[in-house]
Parts: structure tokens; sequence; C-alpha cells
């Protein structure tokens, strides 16, 4: 059974988020910010190769669904909606209730839209 959960476990307490309400998420320095489908935002401290690690070991193949793109950004490919290379921007959206826009680098976008388009 494929894990439906990302379980993040901390001494004073535990985190537990579905993936499929993950949208996308952020390095902060040593910290990341983890942002879902309601909008809620969580801040972790794991820097956002410890949370790409965690997320390939925690979740298995459903790992896949999940991308690194450049050095700050790990988001979900099921929410993609516009990639605009020229104005390095990136559109996140399940087309209804939510929209969020986050600026990447030109070339992080590039190697984002080769990923998609060689998937189809």
């Amino acid at each position: 059974m494929k894990p439906t959960h990302l379980y993040i476990n901390f001494r004073d307490y535990l985190l537990r988020l579905d993936i499929d309400h993950l949208v996308y998420f952020e390095a902060d320095g040593n910290y990341t910010n983890i942002v879902s489908a309601n909008k809620i935002k969580h801040t972790i401290g794991m820097t956002l190769l410890k949370m790409q690690e965690l997320l390939i070991v925690s979740l298995g193949e459903n790992a896949l669904r999940f991308v690194r793109i450049g050095k700050s950004h790990i988001v979900n490919l099921n929410y993609i909606n516009q990639i605009d290379i020229p104005k390095q921007l990136l559109v996140l959206s399940d087309g209804h209730s939510f929209i969020f826009k986050i600026s990447v680098s030109k070339e992080a976008l590039r190697k984002l839209k080769n990923i998609l388009t060689k998937q189809k």
C-alpha cells in the first residue's frame, strides 16, 4: 500500500500531512516552508535537501509526484498550471480554489518544462 501521508516527527511534536494536498516546499535558510492546498503554511526546522530526502524515504513511489526545481523549491507536479519562462513564473493551482505564483529561475523552469513534456 502506498503511503498517503507525510509524517514529520520532531522531539516535541508530530506533523501529519496528506500528500494529495501538499502544493510546494520552499527553502528558507535552514528551514523549509510547506504550503498546502488550503493555504496553510508550516515552517519546519529542516533544510530543503533534508526534506527532499524525507519525501523519498517516507513516500517511496509517491515521492515521484514531487520534483525539485532550482535551489529553493520542491513542487507537486499535479498542481502545475502554468510555466512562464520569460517572466520566471511558475503558477500552481487546482483550477478553482487556490493559486500560488512563485518566482523560479529560467533554467529551472526549462528543466521542469522538459520533465513535464517528456512524461506525456
